[in-house]
């Protein structure tokens, strides 16, 4: 079996490939910067150049392919959502041309809420779920809220807050209800859906904690051995909370604020059926505590013998806090502030 895994250099991608090889299976990656070093398990793998708004590219891509992991997503940008719905569009047509038997699409919890209530970024990848089932392969779409694991955008946001703020300031409306999911058992399912032989579907995917955002940063602080006093705060606007969240943090600031602006609501799974579709007989879902205390650990040895819920060399520069600004939190938040509402702050 040939697998295309588009991403592949991305936080989940890369610890999925490897598995997928584990198995046996012909992994294709894709890249768009062929220059840029390769992770480790390249050597094992066939790499192509690929835009995925170039149709004939993610055509060349697709042809002799068994399955697509599409793993791309937009984040921001005055049009990310044109271009998430373009490249859709590029692997939905390749799909159909090529006889591409199976999608896997890793995609985002939806809230049971009016399409005028979600954030751009959940609707965005609600329609692209939308663009690939109308194709003849099998889709499986996976849909998680928080990915716990080092490197992970929602992870990186939890720690790099929690170390540089000596108050969690919640504004109410973000205290929404959470999900978790250690990525070691989001990468559990994404190999079992190649095993699925149900009809296309999406499925809810979480972790078996479900609690309120603010009790999941002071879970946090806990493991981490960090003291964080909490404050709810009301009122404040969801653009300016993610501004500040983006501030402070060394994440690229679209992704911060597409992230915060999903807390609105409640990002819970609806069912639980993945765990008998897609993974393992006794399979074992990581509970929150043992997921912080892994990814909080210092990984050595080779990448191939690490957990991968701990640091990897593809993970962003930005992970653990790798392109740190070192200006003092008051000042960043202060700064973010201004740029937010002029005239807010002055200097005396």
């Amino acid at each position: 079996m040939t697998v295309l895994v588009t991403g592949s250099t991305g936080y989940v991608g890369s610890r999925l490939v490897p598995l997928l090889l584990d198995r046996g299976l012909q992994v294709r990656t894709t890249t768009s910067s062929p220059d840029r070093s390769q992770p480790w398990w390249s050597d094992r793998t066939e790499t192509v150049v690929m835009d995925a708004l170039d149709p004939d590219d993610v055509a060349a891509a697709c042809k002799g392919v068994d399955t697509v992991y599409y793993l791309i997503h937009g984040m921001g940008g005055a049009d990310f959502e044109d271009t998430d719905q373009q490249a859709a569009s590029n692997f939905a047509d390749a799909v159909t041309k090529h006889d591409v038997q199976r999608v896997v699409y890793l995609s985002g919890v939806v809230p049971d809420v009016p399409d005028e209530e979600l954030s751009d970024h959940i609707r965005s990848r609600r329609d692209v779920e939308r663009i690939l089932t109308d194709t003849s392969a099998c889709v499986v779409v996976l849909r998680a809220a928080v990915l716990i694991g080092s490197g992970s955008t929602s992870f990186e946001i939890i720690r790099q807050v929690s170390e540089r703020m000596p108050v969690h300031t919640v504004p109410t409306w973000m205290d929404s209800m959470v999900q978790p999911i250690a990525v070691v058992d989001a990468l559990a399912a994404l190999v079992g859906a190649l095993d699925y032989d149900g009809p296309s579907r999406h499925f809810d995917v979480g972790g078996p904690d479900r609690l309120r955002y603010g009790a999941l940063l002071d879970a946090f602080t806990t493991h981490a051995g960090m003291k964080r006093p909490q404050v709810e705060v009301p009122l404040l606007p969801t653009a300016l909370v993610g501004k500040l969240v983006a501030g402070l943090t060394d994440v690229p600031r679209p992704t911060v604020e597409a992230l915060v602006e999903s807390l609105r609501h409640d990002m819970v799974a609806a069912d639980d059926d993945f765990r008998s579709a897609l993974l393992p007989d006794g399979h074992r879902l990581v509970a929150l505590g043992e997921a912080f205390s892994r990814s909080l650990a210092e990984s050595s040895g080779p990448p191939e013998g690490v957990d991968p819920m701990g640091p990897l060399p593809q993970d962003p520069l930005w992970a653990d806090g790798g392109d740190k600004d070192e200006r003092p939190v008051l000042a960043r938040a202060l700064d973010t502030v201004r740029r937010a509402i002029p005239g807010a702050i002055t200097s005396r």
